[in-house]
């Protein structure tokens, strides 16, 4: 007996695959929210220049009465100060050079009156947020571009992330890596909280994304190896909604949280204790066997056996029966693989590049909508929970479809409805922003379910040998999608519908890739690249026998 059949073949989720599946759901309930937190964390309170009034300021302001009752910030008198907007409230980056005591009356205009920019720093409305990365740095008016420089910052740190760890993992294992990417996130979160100037914290940020991307990647790929082929589907839907529930998370704890140190260290401490809890968490034994370490395989499948209390057919597994059931794989690995092989051979190849592109399309489009939610005007602890939200559903409708009709169909039509949604928004008529608002929740919705989708099926198309590889290469170009993202947003101060214009039309276009992919659904995983390389050929075989038969029918119906 090997470990496919105690494994693989397995009807049952017995108590091991439990507590396995439920240690490896915990860091995922706070993945999403480092990924989200600059929703927060760098949200941009209302704000003005701060003003120095001296004793002969305070004297004229009192023969002035309060007549309107002020605007967000100020009383009356600030009028004398700060020019108003065209929607009556405070400028944001302009002060008038000399007070403007007329103004205080309440009769004339603020405008054509000299100004000059906010030379004393500024002043923030803190009814909503105490502190953010905003009001702590001021990164307003000139500097308003490095929230996004921070975000993108991050985002890099995680498509780092992605290449290294996944490349990492296949040579040193998926729980050394899990392991090293909790405690990462743990110290570096936490530092990123006691930051004492930007560019520390964005620093601190590009490491935090770095472990966070390494520990996805192997959360997803430790549960399934240890999960029966019969129950893969259901083990995704219970990760993907831990992934959705960290959303919900997100705002809750945000909403009580309001200064973003507190919410920083909140969100990054509780990865030490998953750190320590991972040592129990076993290496894949399918990782073991292909890196020529049987002995410590067989020691961990007969735990896993008596552990769902199937002592028995532990002790028949044999270190020559596990030798001898995945051969080929011990000779793979007599050599090194490295990312090249991701690309040397055809199948490998196409795999690569079409994953590689929609990765890159769903990220870029649904990270777009949903650090872009401020643009509604909805409150934004409502907005983030709607936009969490949404994806439930969503995510129900997918599971079924991955598990009773296709893999590539399922991602295939998300993609396209992800895409044509967000298309449809920009018809919408200026006097509609609920269905604006709708139209862009869905397809950010469909989106999200399309990369939960996504990790399943990537993690079925890589052989062994290079799974981590190939989903942190492929991975690596989601996050590439994250970081552009934000730079596609600036182009609306040029062209104000361009970016949702790429955002729907990305992700349509990627969903005619899945035409040249394979379907996985019910397969075993591939443990070589020949073997990746002969699921091919069998459906290549299957579609020219199938093109055969059809021809035969017509030849004999024409007859």
């Amino acid at each position: 007996m090997g470990f496919r059949k105690l494994i693989e073949e397995e009807t049952r989720m017995g108590p091991f695959q439990m507590v396995h599946v439920t240690l490896l759901c915990f860091p995922l309930l706070l993945v999403p929210s480092h990924n989200l937190m600059q929703i927060f964390t760098a949200a941009v309170p209302a704000h003005r220049c701060h003003i120095s009034i001296d004793g002969d300021h305070k004297a004229n302001i009192t023969h002035y009465p309060n007549t309107s009752g002020g605007a967000n910030f100020s009383k009356d008198p600030w009028h004398a100060f700060v020019p108003m907007d065209a929607d009556q409230k405070p400028e944001q980056c302009l002060r008038f050079k000399a007070p403007q005591w007329q103004l205080l009356a309440g009769n004339t205009s603020s405008v054509g009156y000299e100004t000059e920019i906010c030379i004393d720093g500024w002043e923030y409305d803190r009814s909503i947020f105490t502190s953010t990365i905003v009001s702590e740095w001021n990164l307003v008016c000139d500097l308003r571009s490095s929230k996004e420089f921070a975000q993108s910052i991050y985002m890099a740190g995680v498509l780092v992330g992605a290449f290294v760890f996944g490349g990492l993992a296949d040579r040193f294992g998926r729980r050394s890596i899990l392991l090293w990417c909790s405690l990462q996130i743990a110290v570096m979160g936490s530092g990123a909280a006691f930051a004492p100037n930007f560019p520390a914290y964005c620093i601190f940020r590009f490491f935090t994304g770095m472990g966070l991307s390494g520990l996805l990647l192997n959360d997803f790929s430790l549960a399934v190896e240890w999960i029966p082929i019969k129950f893969r589907d259901i083990v995704f839907t219970a990760l993907g909604y831990c992934i959705t529930l960290s959303q919900l998370i997100l705002a809750g704890v945000a909403y009580g949280i309001r200064d973003w140190h507190y919410l920083q260290l909140a969100l990054s401490l509780p990865y030490f204790i998953v750190f320590l809890y991972s040592w129990w968490v076993p290496e894949s034994a399918r990782w073991l066997v292909l890196n020529n370490k049987p002995e410590v395989a067989l020691k961990t499948l007969k735990w896993v056996a008596r552990m769902n209390g199937k002592q028995e057919e532990g002790e028949n597994i044999s270190l020559e029966a596990l030798k001898a059931e995945i051969q080929k794989g011990v000779m793979a690995m007599t050599s090194r693989h490295s990312v090249f092989d991701l690309f040397r051979t055809p199948s490998m190849c196409k795999i690569t590049c079409c994953m590689t592109l929609v990765w890159f399309s769903a990220s870029f489009a649904f990270f777009a909508l949903a650090m872009d939610i401020q643009k509604f005007g909805l409150d934004i602890y409502l907005a983030q929970v709607i936009f969490g939200g949404t994806e439930v559903p969503l995510r129900i409708l997918a599971i079924i479809s991955l598990t009773h009709i296709s893999r590539r169909f399922t991602l295939a039509l998300y993609l396209l409805l992800a895409g044509l949604l967000v298309l449809a928004s920009l018809a919408v008529p200026n006097g509609m922003p609920k269905m604006e608002i709708t139209l862009v929740v869905l397809g950010k919705g469909f989106l999200g379910a399309t990369l939960l989708c996504a990790y399943l099926y990537t993690v079925e198309l890589f052989p062994t040998v290079l799974r981590q590889t190939g989903m942190g290469f492929t991975n690596m170009m989601m996050r590439l999608g994250a970081v552009v993202a934000p730079v596609i947003l600036m182009t609306k101060d040029y062209v104000s519908f361009l970016p949702t214009l790429v955002f729907g039309l990305l992700p349509m276009l990627c969903s005619i890739l899945f035409i040249f992919l394979p379907e996985t659904l019910g397969q075993p995983l591939a443990d070589t690249i020949e073997q990746v390389e002969e699921r091919s050929k069998i459906k290549i075989s299957f579609a020219k026998d199938k093109k055969k038969e059809e021809l035969t029918r017509t030849l004999k119906t024409r007859l």
